[in-house]
């Protein structure tokens, strides 16, 4: 009888070190609020492993809380079955460590800003966090529109690998992204983050540095100007929603989308706008100003613009008034 000669098949394969890693196979998030959730499940739904830091186990436990319901949502559309979105959550891992940032490939900054101000310390603080464990070539980004990214990267080591992404949150389908590229930026980073975002099935939208991009820039000055109008009495709140929505085809009106945003988060895009430009035309209407005071932040705490009940769902016949305020 032949001998059967057996041959350990490891000897045929690639070593460790032979084997290319894909591009973008895991990536990190600093920061797991709206926006930093809306990266972590897109990136998760396209295959990609995700690995997100926050300051406690209580923001983590929400952050996969909040998740769920965006998942949920899409299950009662009939756009997603249960099974998807266990396969997708089971790809997101929250940490308190930044260590756990180490093996990623990319890691964008998402931190949310509570306060009013421009955080350029907070940011420039997680990038550095970030560039102490994570890889040399390991691409870093900020989601931030209103601040550039040359700036923050401004003091790391490798400054060529920083690019600035936006990703728009008032609709988590949104099929587009602004891509920014610093000054210090390489041309081969910039090229890879566009492919991330072709990877995410998101259209790049190039865009020159340039404080607040185009959708910060063109939104806040169209709702001041919404705010003017209102305030004169030219039109009621929800008919100005509705000839935006109607005329224009705007999915939301303009008041409806402030809600959507967080009106504290517009608040401090417009004293951003405001510092790095110094034009009048970005200072808060006085409206915005006394809904951001009243702490009617939107529709994540129930009042802005409009009410809302506790799931969403906004009242009608409750929109505020302005002698309310």
């Amino acid at each position: 009888m032949e001998e059967l000669i057996i041959e350990p098949i490891e000897d045929f394969g690639l070593s460790r070190k032979q084997q290319q890693s894909t591009l973008f196979s895991k990536i990190g998030v600093v920061g797991c609020g709206k926006a930093g959730q809306n990266i972590a499940r897109m990136a998760s739904v396209n295959g990609m492993e995700v690995v997100f830091i926050e300051l406690s186990q209580q923001r983590i436990d929400e952050a996969f809380e909040s998740m769920g319901k965006v998942l949920d949502r899409r299950i009662e559309n009939w756009g997603m079955t249960q099974g998807e979105k266990k396969l997708i959550l089971s790809r997101i891992k929250g940490s308190l460590d930044y260590r756990d940032l180490a093996d990623c490939d990319f890691v964008i900054e998402a931190i949310r800003a509570e306060s009013s101000g421009r955080k350029i310390l907070e940011r420039k603080e997680v990038f550095r966090k970030i560039e102490e464990v994570v890889a040399p070539d390991c691409i870093i980004a900020t989601s931030s529109t209103t601040i550039v990214v040359t700036e923050l990267s401004s003091e790391l080591k490798n400054r060529e690998r920083c690019v600035s992404l936006h990703f728009f949150v008032q609709s988590p389908e949104a099929r587009v992204c602004e891509v920014v590229k610093g000054l210090y930026t390489s041309e081969e980073v910039y090229q890879k983050i566009l492919k991330f975002v072709k990877m995410v099935n998101r259209q790049a939208i190039p865009v020159e540095e340039s404080a607040g991009l185009i959708s910060v820039r063109l939104y806040t000055s169209l709702l001041n100007e919404a705010c003017r109008t209102l305030m004169e009495g030219v039109a009621a709140m929800e008919d100005i929603d509705a000839v935006m929505k109607v005329g224009f085809g705007m999915r939301f009106g303009p008041f409806e989308l402030a809600d959507i945003l967080g009106i504290d988060k517009i608040n401090r895009w417009m004293e951003n706008l405001y510092d790095e430009f110094g034009d009048s035309k970005y200072m808060a209407s006085p409206i915005i100003k006394k809904l951001n005071r009243a702490k009617r932040f939107g529709k994540h705490v129930g009042m802005g613009f409009y009410t809302y009940d506790e799931n969403g769902n906004m009242k009608c016949g409750e929109s505020f008034k302005i002698s309310k305020i």
